[in-house]
């Protein structure tokens, strides 16, 4: 039954190769009836049929069903004289059947099996006999329908076949649409790199990044060229590592398109192998720059006093931090200088808030100064300033650095036809081995700082009294 039901023939339309079998059936063996019939369950459905008609009867009054259980054709010479047949209703009609011939015919299931399925027959309705050359002919004539079945079944499977491939093909076409879509809105490309020859597979996405016609495939040395060198000695010591190890890699770097506009972006990469054997790198390529630039304006603005311009406290103790780490690893010198404003509340009180804050933009104006040599500077919050001071032009003399600061503090400030001059006082100290901390260093020079400012109020303390007198 599972080989029948597989075929498809059961309830199915005429087909013009089994017509013209049975109609051959018919003439060769010269009966007036030939059928085709599937044997059911409990039915025999007559595929096709000359001289008679196409349907179904009950198995159970069908000879067909004794003929699938034999190899060799069963020949019925006179049904009336055969006890199966004698009552049977197919015989003992008007002009019913008196001979029957039939030849069994087998398929093969999906395991390769053999199964009888049906028959090829013929039908007449006096008694007569087949000779063996007739009996040959009928094995002949089931034999070809079996290659009939066979062929239409497999053409019905290549029918499958190519129609679950075209259907297959489409999905195919409509997953690479969106993934050109999703790239082209991702910014993101994918990459493949043959390690027997360098030869490069880009999809569009990467053509775009690089601003290339679509085809326009360098070979690997070209595609590297549009790396700066810090950029591309890193992205080629990550391809080395891959290949070694099998590690993936994630990296984003500098990069420079064809028409010249800097890039940032970011390159996955990983190991391709066939039975163990490394063959290719294959990984992802994105543009992000418009992510970098927004992450990097980000951490800026956290890093930023919005006031002066210059880097905030936090910012000052993660570089204090480094700039230590830096000085011992290199045995270099290293100078913190903490600033405070003098007399700043006084300005606030005397010109107003607005010039309070004109006086602290100044400061971070006059600490950015080309002598300073690229040194730190921070606004550490109120009115107090710090500077980190590593270059050995300047950490060779601390204290004219010291006298020079204290000069830039002065600068005047007016507002409404009031004039003050801003001022400030300078605490320097150089890192020190006892120094193990950014606390203790910042200790240190804070401590300066306040002797510093003591010095600054008794000198004021004693000019008072020399104009008093």
């Amino acid at each position: 039954m599972a080989a029948l039901h597989a075929l498809a023939l059961l309830d199915s339309e005429p087909e013009r190769e089994f017509d013209a079998l049975v109609a051959l059936a018919a003439e060769m063996l010269r009966c007036p009836t030939a059928l085709m019939t599937l044997v059911d369950s409990d039915r025999l459905w007559i595929k096709a049929a000359a001289g008679g008609e196409r349907g179904e009867i009950s198995r159970d009054i069908g000879m067909c069903a004794y003929t699938i259980q034999n190899e060799d054709p069963l020949v019925i010479e006179d049904l009336d004289a055969d006890p199966r047949f004698a009552q049977n209703p197919l015989v003992m009609a008007e002009r019913g059947a008196r001979f029957y011939a039939g030849a069994a015919i087998r398929a093969v299931d999906a395991s390769g099996e053999r199964h009888a399925i049906g028959t090829i027959c013929v039908i007449d309705t006096v008694p007569r006999s087949l000779n063996d050359a007739g009996r040959r002919a009928l094995a002949h004539l089931a034999t070809l329908a079996e290659t009939t079945i066979a062929a239409r079944s497999a053409a019905n499977r290549a029918i499958a076949i190519a129609t679950t491939a075209d259907r297959q093909a489409a999905a195919l076409v409509r997953q690479d649409r969106i993934f050109r879509q999703a790239e082209r809105m991702a910014a993101i490309g994918s990459w493949r790199v043959s390690l027997e020859d360098n030869h490069l597979e880009w999809s569009d996405g990467v053509y775009h990044i690089y601003g290339l016609p679509i085809g326009d495939l360098p070979d690997m040395s070209g595609a590297m060229e549009f790396y700066p060198a810090h950029a591309r000695d890193a992205l080629s010591v990550a391809l080395d590592r891959t290949i070694e190890s099998g590690a993936p890699f994630d990296l984003e770097v500098d990069f420079t398109t064809v028409q010249g506009e800097p890039r940032r972006v970011r390159v996955l990469g990983e190991r391709e192998c066939v039975d163990d054997t490394p063959v290719a790198l294959v990984g992802v390529f994105q543009d992000v720059t418009e992510r970098h630039a927004l992450e990097t304006t980000l951490r800026r603005s956290a890093d930023t006093d919005l006031l002066t311009g210059i880097a905030n406290r936090a910012a000052f103790d993660r570089a204090l931090d480094a700039a230590m780490a830096r000085s011992r690893a290199d045995a270099t010198p290293l100078l913190l200088a903490l600033l405070d404003l003098d007399g700043f509340k006084a300005i606030n009180d005397t010109l107003g808030h607005t010039a309070g804050d004109d006086v602290l933009r100044g400061v971070g104006r006059v600490l950015r100064e080309p002598w300073l040599k690229g040194s730190f500077v921070a606004r550490l919050g109120g009115d107090e300033f710090a500077v980190l001071v590593e270059h050995p032009a300047l950490t060779a003399v601390p204290s004219q650095v010291c006298a020079r600061l204290q000069e830039a503090l002065r600068f005047p400030i007016a507002l409404n036809g009031l004039a003050m001059v801003s001022a400030g006082t300078v605490g320097i100290a150089a890192l020190e081995p006892d120094c193990l901390t950014v606390r203790d260093f910042v200790h240190r020079a804070d401590t300066v700082l306040y002797k510093e400012k003591r010095g600054r109020v008794g000198e004021r303390r004693r000019s008072d009294r020399r104009d008093a007198a």
